[in-house]
């Protein structure tokens, strides 16, 4: 079937995107100086899948049987994607320490139309979703510490990074015409193959 033949409304894809808000920060250490410690590793950890959520890995993509939500009635989308990019730190004895989550709900994504183009167009949401996370990584890796304004600070820098990833998944929907552009959809998927490759170095976030 050529998707790219039909212009019913029913061919748009919709994506959803959940935000959690950073994990409560303690009182700020009373010690001048800060160590920040994150995880090294010679390659992205592969974390753990549950019962609802697929943490991001390059050696575990969707399928439709992950989509296990019930499709929404009266919409025109034919699928959609929840992601959720989480951080939680606490300060103790000098050394702040973090963690990054990336993860699609499976309970939260559903598909109607089952076909591996516009399941690619999906994992690709998903996949902006983990760039996000390797720049939050970055950030709070370089991030300097100031006693008095950290829990500030830290809610600046992921929210920052939140509303990047919202704009860069409209931005994605809308130049491929949630997928209907075929030519431009090859193009993001290329850019986004590139963007994974070019950012490893930050794949391995605690």
């Amino acid at each position: 079937m050529n998707l790219t033949s039909f212009s019913l409304p029913v061919l748009l894809l919709a994506f959803a995107s959940m935000r959690p808000v950073p994990g409560a920060a303690p009182a700020p250490s009373a010690t001048p100086s800060l160590m920040i410690a994150s995880a090294s590793y010679a390659e992205a950890p592969l974390r753990e899948e549950n019962a609802e959520l697929i943490p991001w890995s390059a050696r575990r993509v969707v399928n439709w049987e992950d989509f296990r939500s019930a499709p929404v009635q009266g919409t025109e989308a034919v699928a959609s994607t929840s992601t959720t990019l989480g951080l939680s730190y606490q300060v103790k004895d000098g050394v702040l320490t973090f963690n990054i989550t990336c993860n699609f709900q499976k309970t939260k994504s559903w598909g109607l139309m089952k076909t591996d183009y516009i399941l690619a167009h999906e994992q690709a949401h998903f996949d902006i979703t983990e760039l996000c996370a390797r720049q939050l990584f970055k950030e709070l890796s370089e991030y300097q510490y100031e006693r008095r304004s950290v829990k500030a600070d830290l809610t600046r820098i992921y929210n920052n990074i939140v509303a990047q990833k919202e704009a860069l998944q409209n931005q994605y929907d809308g130049e491929t015409d949630h997928s209907r552009n075929r030519k431009l959809q090859a193009e993001w998927l290329q850019r986004i193959e590139q963007e994974l490759e070019a950012t490893q170095e930050h794949a391995t976030y605690p």
